[in-house]
Formats: C-alpha cells, structure tokens, sequence
C-alpha cells in the first residue's frame, strides 16, 4: 500500500514538473526582438569620401569644414515625386504624325502635347520606336494639370534648311520645355539636331560671315522637379542641353555626341538653376562638355565621360561687365579625354560677383591640353578674324574656396596646371592635393609645368608638378585661341 502512495506521489510530481515546464515558456518575459538591419538604398548623394576635411588646424580648417557641410548637405537630391503611371497614353500618331522623316509633324506634336498636359490625371506623350519625325521649332509649354511623361523611342530630326527656322533672335530654341511642374523626358529615342548646315556658316568656321546664335537642340526653363532619361541628342546647330532657371533637376544617363570642330556646341549647359544632379553622361562636343553659368547653385555631377571638347566649366563669367552668383558646385569622378581643357574655372576682366566653393574631384585626364586651370583673365573676340587680347580692367568676378583633388593622368602640353587669376582680386583659398600630371610622351626636358599668377593657396600636398614652380609667360597671359569661343 505504502508502495502504491509512493508511486501515485511520484507520478503527480512528474505531471506537475511537465506543466511547469510547459507553461513556462508562455509565462516567461519575451527575449530581445531581432531587429532587421536596414536596408541599403541607391543615393545619388555626395559619396562620404568625397567631402573628407583636411587634416589642418585653426581657421582654415574651420572654413573648409564649413564649406564641406554645407556642399554636402547641399548635394543631397531632394525627393522628387515619384512618376505616376500614365493612365492616358497620346501616341503623336494618333494625331497626324507621318514619321517618315519628310513631311512635317509639328502640329501633331503640339495637339498631342495640348491633350496630355490638359489630361487631369497622369498622361503620356509617346513617340514610337522605329519612326523617323521631323519637327520644327516647338514650344511644350505648362503649367499641366497632372504629370505627364514625354516617352521618346523614336527619332525626331530638325529641319535641314535654314529656311525653315525664324529670323534669329538672341538664343534660338528647337525642342523648349516650359514652366512645366514634375516632367518626366525619358526613353530610347534621338534628337538630331542636323547641325552642319549651321556649322558650315560659323563665324568660327568661315571668318568672311558675321556672328549669329544658332539654335539649342533641347532647353528646359522655369521647371520644377524634372527628371530626363535615357535619351540622345546629336549634331546640335549650338548649344545640345539647356537648363534655365529650373530647381531640383535630374539628368542621367544621357549621351551627347557631335564633333570636336563643331563650333559652340557646349554638351550640358546650366544657368540659373538650383538643385542640378547629372549622372552618368557621355559627351563629344565642340565646346564645353558642362557649362554651368551664373545663377546657378547646388550642382552635383558624377560619372561624366568627356571628350572630344573643351572640358568641365564653371564660366565663362562676367561677361560684359555682369554680375555672376555661382556657389556649391561639385564635379566627382569623370574621365576626359583629348580635351582641349580639364577642370576649368572662367570669367571675363570686368564683371563682379562671386563663384565660390566649388570642387573637382576624382578625375582621369588622357592627352588633355590644360588639365587644370583658372582664368579670370578669359577672352574671346567678337570678331575672330581681327583678334586683339582684352583691355585689362579693374573689377573681376571673385574665386574661393576651390578645391581640386585627386586629379591624375597625362598632358597634351607642359602647361598642366595655370592659375592666372585677377590682380585686383586674386584667388583665395584654392587647395591642390593628391594631383598627378605628366607630358604624354614627354621626358625630363618637357617635364609639365605649374604656373600661377595672382593665385592664393591655401594648403597642396602632394602635387606634381609642383604647384607654382613656373613663370608665367606672355603667351601665357594672352591665353587668346581661335578654338576657345562661345
């Protein structure tokens, strides 16, 4: 009987172990919660080791840590709206548009544009693949009642003969963009600007003719939140992508392409804008591969291939005794080659105003002619068959805080790096570092040479040739070419 009640004791304690065991888990207070780590997101934000501080002490470190803070805050895309999907699709064929390249299908695209930007809920404008369209001058104006995507798969040509353009007056337009809220240009599609006709009848090109504008291939102004993609534009009569008093700009993966002795036909041209990103951009040209002008603040430009053409610049700026306003301008990584200029900052003898903080960074120079430099003394001649070197005057547009940094690669000429800049207002706080420069083919005797005239550095490390090493030259001074033209 004893024997029994020990059992039964033993087996009830077995039970209520099991219980305790079981409910235990559900009674104990729950462990740490395993937390995700975040996802990592595409940016198109200055890299991290693009904005590093220098390594000095008291003011200058203070200034340059200033400048850094705010170039990088200032580089930061602001969020654009995400592009809707277009519920209402305006095919220009479905109004008019032959696309065989011959007969004219300006109006089809004005009715199609008419439709989508008056469409109130998101809209597309699309041009076909496999279509060839010829266009004549067109204005897409706004404001538009939703956000329309211009979808280009086709080609669109401009008209061949002169014939067919107005009278020329100040800068003539082909494709113009206008007063446009959330555009989005994107696409596989061409624009082909025919500039031959134009090119031939250059002043630049024919010293006997007068100087005139010839037409930009694309410009967008007084835009917000435009995003353009993808697309191609070819043999522009000047100017091949214009940017004019827009704010929060995306551009990329664009390609540019027309031939080093086109005359005038700067790549990517920026005035009077705010928050510009261009990323990834293939650019020939017979001028500047990037201009950007006054007015112009917070450009971020990354991956840029340049070349042939006249480089990256800020300028020219002053003109005509002009004020120029040009801050937070920030070039990383790109690779020129067969330029005429690299990393280049200009303005005429005359002007006011400032261009400050702005960087070049990260960039490859192969056989570039000037791979850095700063003009404050730039001149191009009216007339370029009776070229005379400027009249020097006593206002200039102000140069600080420039920074140039890892820049390395070869030379077309000795003349690697010149910092010519204004008697009465030299440049101030311009840093070289971690640049390496050499005459392609050249030896001890046509080693490069760094010449700087009027120019105030704030700190280089690292630095071949040595900065400031060369004496300036009168050549050197006039810096007059028949190439250098806008």
């Amino acid at each position: 009987m004893a024997s029994r009640r020990t059992l039964v004791s033993s087996a009830c304690a077995l039970v209520v172990l099991l219980l305790l065991v079981l409910l235990g888990g559900a009674l104990a207070p729950p462990g740490p919660r395993k937390v995700s780590p975040p996802r990592r997101m595409l940016s198109t934000n200055v890299p991290a080791n693009s904005v590093n501080v220098y390594g000095t002490t008291g003011a200058f470190q203070q200034t340059w840590s200033s400048v850094h803070r705010k170039l990088a805050a200032a580089s930061k895309a602001p969020k654009q709206p995400k592009s809707a999907p277009a519920s209402a699709v305006f095919d220009v064929g479905s109004f008019g548009a032959v696309g065989d390249g011959r007969s004219d299908d300006t109006k089809a695209f004005q009715k199609a544009w008419s439709k989508a930007c008056s469409s109130p809920q998101p809209a597309a404008l699309l041009v076909p693949a496999g279509k060839k369209y010829l266009v004549k001058e067109i204005v897409f104006a706004g404001p538009c009642k939703s956000h329309v995507t211009f979808k280009h798969d086709g080609t669109i040509v401009a008209p061949q003969d002169k014939a067919d353009w107005s009278k020329p007056h100040g800068y003539p337009h082909w494709i113009h963009f206008s007063n446009i809220d959330s555009l989005t240009v994107t696409g596989k599609g061409t624009l082909d600007g025919n500039g031959k006709v134009w090119w031939k009848n250059s002043c630049r090109i024919n010293k006997k003719l007068p100087c005139t504008h010839a037409p930009t291939t694309l410009i967008f102004s007084s835009c917000k939140h435009l995003k353009v993609e993808n697309i191609k534009l070819i043999n522009s009569p000047q100017f091949h992508f214009w940017v004019e008093s827009c704010h929060d700009v995306t551009l990329s993966r664009l390609t540019i392409a027309s031939p080093g002795n086109s005359p005038g036909t700067d790549g990517i041209h920026v005035a009077n804008s705010e928050d510009v990103r261009i990323i990834k951009a293939n650019i020939k040209s017979g001028d500047d591969c990037i201009s950007v002008e006054t007015g112009t603040k917070n450009l971020y430009a990354t991956k840029i291939e340049c070349g042939p053409g006249h480089g990256l610049s800020i300028g020219s700026l002053g003109d005509d005794n002009s004020k120029a306003q040009v801050s937070n301008i920030t070039i990383d990584i790109a690779h020129l080659t067969g330029t005429m200029f690299g990393a280049r900052i200009k303005s005429w003898q005359g002007g006011s105003g400032y261009a400050k903080d702005i960087k070049f960074l990260n960039l490859v120079m192969d056989n570039v002619k000037n791979p850095i430099i700063i003009d404050q003394n730039y001149c191009t001649m009216a007339d370029p068959a009776h070229r005379k070197p400027c009249k020097e005057q006593k206002s200039a547009v102000q140069f600080s805080n420039i920074l140039f940094k890892n820049i390395k690669g070869t030379s077309a000429t000795k003349d690697a790096i010149k910092l010519h800049c204004s008697k009465a207002f030299p440049c101030r706080d311009v840093v070289l570092q971690d640049i390496d420069l050499k005459v392609k083919g050249g030896g001890e005797k046509n080693a490069a040479t760094s010449t700087c005239e009027n120019a105030m550095l704030s700190k280089s490390s690292n630095v071949s040739p040595s900065p400031c090493t060369s004496a300036v030259t009168k050549g050197d001074k006039d810096d007059v070419t028949p190439e250098d033209y806008e």
